[in-house]
């Protein structure tokens, strides 16, 4: 099958039932991670049994009530505020082990129209961010973390500016296999870069893991009516496994990276561009170590006395 078909899903081509987006391993060569995301009424909810996986609750826009039911029976609710829209800001979130019930239900109010809404649209669009879990021989508890507690890192420099909320990685958020976190990158900057990989267990320098990126864009403030937000996705491979994806994404889309080098993504002028990134793999420890296609390791360096973007963060407190 063609890279761009297999690996780039755009919005409204993956759906299952009350999920406009669903990533799970029922696709082919899809082994770890899962992203669901639901664009939901006022007052509507999905519900979803974890079955084997962990799954992260983050709000894209507005808010919601999560209820969850754990493997020994116990119950626990939280409201999740959430945000305007993911460029405002980051979001509290929940953690949900494995063998519980999860119900994720937008708290009433006004609405804000989004991605898949009609009419005066829903008050939260919700992305659920899973992974299967199978180091752990129990599941971790039920857990809240407020958005004040969410790390904000300004990495890079210059034109390779970005700003990265790191709610779901390994000393932030206690996890069997997911890690998790969002990227924003103004428009004009090249984000995910150098390109790197991690698709390979060498111990303590890189860690497999596949890896899901969900994107959303946004045009610059006074952009005239009929603007086309978009961003670009670029995914290669070695010679012993290729991969050849260059896509142009818009909100909603899904590009997944089995393996393989990856990056930039490129946000244009003109258009911000936000992406999600969920990462799980079957290696032994839960880290995030990657390594810089050598060809591209150089700018890296070049960053040395340049300043970051000064539109960053766009939300939040570093």
């Amino acid at each position: 099958m063609n890279d761009a078909r297999r690996w780039v899903h755009p919005y409204g081509t993956a759906v299952e039932g009350d999920f406009q987006v669903s990533i799970t391993d029922a696709l082919d060569g899809w082994r770890h991670t899962r992203l669901r995301v639901a664009a939901l009424e006022p007052g509507g909810s999905v519900e979803l049994a974890t079955g084997d996986d962990e799954i992260i609750v983050v709000p894209l826009e507005g808010g919601c009530d999560v209820t969850v039911v754990d493997h020994a029976g116990e119950r626990h609710e939280v409201r999740l505020a959430g945000r305007e829209s993911v460029f405002a800001s980051p979001t509290d979130i929940a953690y949900v082990p494995p063998g519980a019930s999860l119900t994720v239900r937008a708290v009433r109010g006004d609405g804000v129209r989004g991605i898949g809404v009609r009419g005066d649209g829903a008050p939260a669009r919700v992305a659920l961010c899973g992974a299967r879990a199978a180091r752990r021989p129990a599941p971790l508890p039920f857990r809240y973390l407020a958005a004040a507690n969410v790390p904000v890192e300004l990495r890079g420099a210059g034109r390779a500016s970005r700003e990265v909320r790191n709610f779901g990685v390994p000393g932030v958020l206690d996890a069997d296999s997911i890690i998790a976190c969002e990227v924003i990158t103004p428009a004009g900057n090249w984000s995910s870069y150098p390109p790197h990989k991690h698709d390979e267990e060498r111990d303590g320098v890189e860690t497999e893991l596949e890896e899901i990126y969900y994107f959303e864009v946004r045009a610059d403030d006074g952009a005239p009516p009929g603007a086309d937000p978009v961003g670009y996705q670029r995914v290669y491979g070695t010679a012993e496994r290729p991969i050849d994806v260059l896509a142009e994404v818009r909100s909603g889309d899904v590009v997944l990276v089995p393996h393989g080098w990856h990056g930039p993504a490129m946000a244009p002028p003109g258009y911000d561009l936000y992406y999600l990134n969920v990462m799980a793999g079957p290696g032994p420890v839960r880290a995030w170590l990657i390594c810089d296609d050598p060809a591209h390791r150089w700018v890296r360096d070049s960053w040395a006395g340049q300043d970051a973007d000064p539109r960053l963060p766009m939300g939040g407190a570093r």
